[in-house]
């Protein structure tokens, strides 16, 4: 794992993504991101390539509820319960975001999308159990790379609401 592409020194994290953290003034976390030679798409390839806790992973997933786009931040361990985001957010129904919906939303690939940083504004909705650690890791714009980040930095800085684990 390396914070490079390759030797020419390019960034781990997608340009998109650096971008959005420097505007955000955690410049620094850019370059603290880590890069795979294999894509870590799922909580499990990334807590292994990482070497933590499979909860220590925060997953950014989009859903459609009543067709619009709404981010939630889950812990890797956990699965989302629909049933508890439609009721949270007062939609009729909640379903998992198509490929081009999340593309279209966030800017980035399943996968691959941070927890904040994206193209369009949702509503973000996140686990409590990610502030039971000190440090969390998310995607850094591809499912090549994830960045670590503080759990009540990243919540905030996603600007999420937060909610007792739905399994």
């Amino acid at each position: 794992m390396t914070t490079t592409d390759d030797a020419s020194g390019t960034p781990a994290a997608h340009p998109r993504f650096a971008e959005a953290l420097r505007e955000l003034g955690l410049g620094d976390l850019a370059g603290r991101a880590r890069r795979f030679p294999e894509a870590t798409r799922t909580a499990a390839e990334a807590a292994a390539a990482i070497g933590c806790e499979l909860s220590q992973i925060c997953k950014s997933l989009i859903f459609a509820a009543d067709g619009v786009p709404v981010l939630v931040l889950m812990d890797g361990a956990s699965r989302v319960d629909l049933d508890r985001v439609r009721e949270e957010l007062g939609a009729e129904k909640v379903t998992r975001a198509k490929a081009d919906v999340v593309r279209e939303t966030t800017g980035y690939a399943i996968g691959g999308v941070p927890p904040f940083g994206h193209r369009s504004r949702t509503r973000v909705l996140a686990d409590r159990s990610l502030l039971t650690h000190e440090v969390v890791w998310a995607a850094a714009g591809t499912p090549y790379a994830v960045f670590p980040m503080e759990p009540k930095e990243l919540v905030a800085t996603a600007g999420a609401t937060l909610r007792e684990r739905s399994e």
